[in-house]
Protein backbone atom coordinates (compact mmCIF):
# COMPACT_ATOMS: atom_id res chain seq x y z
CA UNK A 1 0.00 0.00 0.00
CA UNK A 2 0.94 3.38 -0.61
CA UNK A 3 -0.38 6.17 1.44
CA UNK A 4 -1.48 9.69 0.46
CA UNK A 5 -1.29 12.88 2.18
CA UNK A 6 -4.11 14.92 2.92
CA UNK A 7 -6.13 15.83 6.41
CA UNK A 8 -9.35 16.15 7.32
CA UNK A 9 -12.20 14.66 5.36
CA UNK A 10 -10.38 13.38 2.56
CA UNK A 11 -9.76 9.50 1.12
CA UNK A 12 -5.95 8.27 1.07
CA UNK A 13 -6.06 5.64 -1.28
CA UNK A 14 -6.77 4.55 -4.58
CA UNK A 15 -7.17 1.61 -6.40
CA UNK A 16 -4.25 1.76 -7.52
CA UNK A 17 -2.80 1.62 -4.51
CA UNK A 18 -4.20 -1.76 -3.49
CA UNK A 19 -1.27 -4.08 -4.73
CA UNK A 20 -1.81 -7.63 -5.42
CA UNK A 21 -0.59 -10.97 -7.23
CA UNK A 22 -3.96 -12.29 -6.36
CA UNK A 23 -6.70 -13.22 -9.74
CA UNK A 24 -9.50 -12.95 -7.35
CA UNK A 25 -8.68 -9.51 -5.86
CA UNK A 26 -7.73 -8.28 -9.04
CA UNK A 27 -11.08 -8.89 -10.39
CA UNK A 28 -12.59 -6.71 -7.25
CA UNK A 29 -10.99 -3.81 -8.20
CA UNK A 30 -12.12 -4.24 -11.85
CA UNK A 31 -15.55 -4.16 -10.06
CA UNK A 32 -14.65 -1.21 -7.62
CA UNK A 33 -13.85 0.35 -10.60
CA UNK A 34 -17.32 0.17 -12.24
CA UNK A 35 -18.51 1.03 -9.36
CA UNK A 36 -17.08 3.78 -8.97
CA UNK A 37 -18.25 5.07 -12.36
CA UNK A 38 -21.90 4.74 -10.50
CA UNK A 39 -23.49 7.28 -7.69
CA UNK A 40 -25.70 4.27 -6.56
CA UNK A 41 -24.70 2.99 -2.72
CA UNK A 42 -22.41 0.48 -2.39
CA UNK A 43 -22.05 -2.63 0.37
CA UNK A 44 -18.79 -3.89 1.35
CA UNK A 45 -18.88 -7.24 3.09
CA UNK A 46 -15.72 -9.19 4.18
CA UNK A 47 -13.87 -10.34 7.02
CA UNK A 48 -12.06 -7.67 10.01
CA UNK A 49 -9.17 -6.85 8.15
CA UNK A 50 -9.55 -7.54 4.75
CA UNK A 51 -8.87 -4.06 3.69
CA UNK A 52 -12.97 -2.68 3.24
CA UNK A 53 -11.96 0.77 4.21
CA UNK A 54 -9.54 1.05 1.63
CA UNK A 55 -11.50 -0.14 -1.13
CA UNK A 56 -14.15 2.47 0.09
CA UNK A 57 -11.42 5.21 -0.33
CA UNK A 58 -10.62 4.33 -3.68
CA UNK A 59 -14.14 3.73 -4.40
CA UNK A 60 -14.28 7.54 -3.58
CA UNK A 61 -11.40 8.31 -5.04
CA UNK A 62 -12.25 7.14 -8.58
CA UNK A 63 -15.84 8.64 -8.80
CA UNK A 64 -16.85 11.75 -9.69
CA UNK A 65 -17.18 13.15 -6.04
CA UNK A 66 -13.46 12.31 -5.97
CA UNK A 67 -12.67 15.47 -4.76
CA UNK A 68 -15.74 16.07 -2.18
CA UNK A 69 -15.19 15.09 1.49
CA UNK A 70 -14.60 11.42 2.22
CA UNK A 71 -16.17 10.90 5.57
CA UNK A 72 -15.72 7.64 7.46
CA UNK A 73 -18.16 6.56 10.94
CA UNK A 74 -17.37 3.14 12.63
CA UNK A 75 -21.38 2.63 14.13
CA UNK A 76 -20.09 -0.21 16.22
CA UNK A 77 -17.76 2.66 17.72
CA UNK A 78 -20.26 4.93 19.31
CA UNK A 79 -22.64 4.08 21.68
CA UNK A 80 -25.89 3.40 20.33
CA UNK A 81 -27.53 6.67 22.82
CA UNK A 82 -24.90 9.14 20.51
CA UNK A 83 -25.47 7.57 17.06
CA UNK A 84 -28.25 9.21 15.93
CA UNK A 85 -26.47 12.90 16.48
CA UNK A 86 -23.53 11.87 15.02
CA UNK A 87 -25.24 10.64 12.01
CA UNK A 88 -27.76 13.22 11.56
CA UNK A 89 -26.56 16.13 13.92
CA UNK A 90 -28.31 18.07 16.37
CA UNK A 91 -29.94 21.35 16.80
CA UNK A 92 -29.42 24.19 18.91
CA UNK A 93 -30.53 22.75 23.25
CA UNK A 94 -31.53 19.49 21.93
CA UNK A 95 -30.06 18.09 25.23
CA UNK A 96 -28.08 19.18 27.93
CA UNK A 97 -24.31 19.50 27.23
CA UNK A 98 -25.09 20.33 23.15
CA UNK A 99 -23.24 23.07 21.59
CA UNK A 100 -24.56 25.98 21.17
CA UNK A 101 -25.52 26.54 17.76
CA UNK A 102 -25.80 22.54 17.19
CA UNK A 103 -23.69 20.37 15.45
CA UNK A 104 -23.90 19.13 11.81
CA UNK A 105 -23.57 15.40 11.68
CA UNK A 106 -21.82 13.33 9.43
CA UNK A 107 -24.26 13.50 6.32
CA UNK A 108 -24.12 17.02 6.39
CA UNK A 109 -20.09 16.88 6.27
CA UNK A 110 -19.95 14.66 3.72
CA UNK A 111 -21.80 16.98 1.07
CA UNK A 112 -21.26 16.72 -2.36
CA UNK A 113 -18.46 13.60 -1.58
CA UNK A 114 -19.10 10.06 0.23
CA UNK A 115 -19.90 8.79 3.17
CA UNK A 116 -18.17 5.57 4.33
CA UNK A 117 -20.55 4.06 6.72
CA UNK A 118 -18.49 1.03 8.85
CA UNK A 119 -20.18 -1.92 10.46
CA UNK A 120 -23.38 -0.68 9.28
CA UNK A 121 -24.94 -3.83 10.74
CA UNK A 122 -24.16 -2.36 14.23
CA UNK A 123 -26.78 0.35 13.92
CA UNK A 124 -29.70 -0.44 16.05
CA UNK A 125 -33.14 -1.41 14.49
CA UNK A 126 -34.80 1.64 15.58
CA UNK A 127 -32.61 3.95 14.14
CA UNK A 128 -32.47 2.31 10.86
CA UNK A 129 -35.90 3.46 9.65
CA UNK A 130 -34.26 6.95 9.95
CA UNK A 131 -31.09 5.98 8.09
CA UNK A 132 -33.55 4.61 5.39
CA UNK A 133 -35.30 8.12 5.02
CA UNK A 134 -32.54 9.89 4.54
CA UNK A 135 -31.13 7.71 1.71
CA UNK A 136 -34.42 8.11 0.26
CA UNK A 137 -35.06 11.45 0.77
CA UNK A 138 -31.76 12.84 0.37
CA UNK A 139 -32.37 14.98 3.14
CA UNK A 140 -31.74 15.32 6.86
CA UNK A 141 -33.33 17.11 10.32
CA UNK A 142 -31.25 17.83 12.93
CA UNK A 143 -31.71 15.52 16.38
CA UNK A 144 -34.18 18.62 18.26
CA UNK A 145 -34.33 20.29 14.86
CA UNK A 146 -37.28 21.64 12.03
CA UNK A 147 -35.33 22.03 9.52
CA UNK A 148 -34.91 20.14 6.54
CA UNK A 149 -31.58 19.86 5.07
CA UNK A 150 -30.61 18.85 1.52
CA UNK A 151 -27.74 16.07 1.19
CA UNK A 152 -26.01 15.36 -1.94
CA UNK A 153 -24.55 11.84 -0.34
CA UNK A 154 -23.40 8.96 -2.35
CA UNK A 155 -23.02 6.38 0.52
CA UNK A 156 -20.56 3.16 0.90
CA UNK A 157 -20.91 1.24 3.94
CA UNK A 158 -19.27 -2.28 5.07
CA UNK A 159 -19.70 -5.00 7.35
CA UNK A 160 -18.05 -8.02 8.78
CA UNK A 161 -21.14 -9.92 9.51
CA UNK A 162 -23.58 -11.44 7.08
CA UNK A 163 -25.92 -9.05 6.40
CA UNK A 164 -28.34 -11.02 4.56
CA UNK A 165 -28.99 -13.31 7.32
CA UNK A 166 -29.59 -10.26 9.70
CA UNK A 167 -32.50 -9.62 7.55
CA UNK A 168 -33.69 -12.82 7.40
CA UNK A 169 -33.84 -13.03 11.34
CA UNK A 170 -35.36 -9.74 11.66
CA UNK A 171 -32.03 -7.83 12.94
CA UNK A 172 -31.95 -5.41 10.14
CA UNK A 173 -34.39 -4.16 7.88
CA UNK A 174 -34.86 -5.51 4.30
CA UNK A 175 -35.60 -2.23 2.76
CA UNK A 176 -32.10 -0.51 3.98
CA UNK A 177 -30.33 -3.71 2.99
CA UNK A 178 -31.74 -3.47 -0.06
CA UNK A 179 -30.75 0.57 -0.10
CA UNK A 180 -27.49 0.23 0.89
CA UNK A 181 -26.50 -2.78 -1.73
CA UNK A 182 -27.12 -1.22 -5.08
Amino acid sequence: LRKRGGKGFCARYALDDILTENQSLRLLKQLAAEYAGTDASVLIQGESGTGKELFAQGIHNASGRGNGPFVAINCAAIPPSLLESELFGYAEGAFTSAQRKGKPGVFELAHRGTLFLDEISEIPFSLQAKLLRVLQEREVVRVGGISVIPVDVRVVCATNKPLLQHVRSGQFRADLYYRCNV
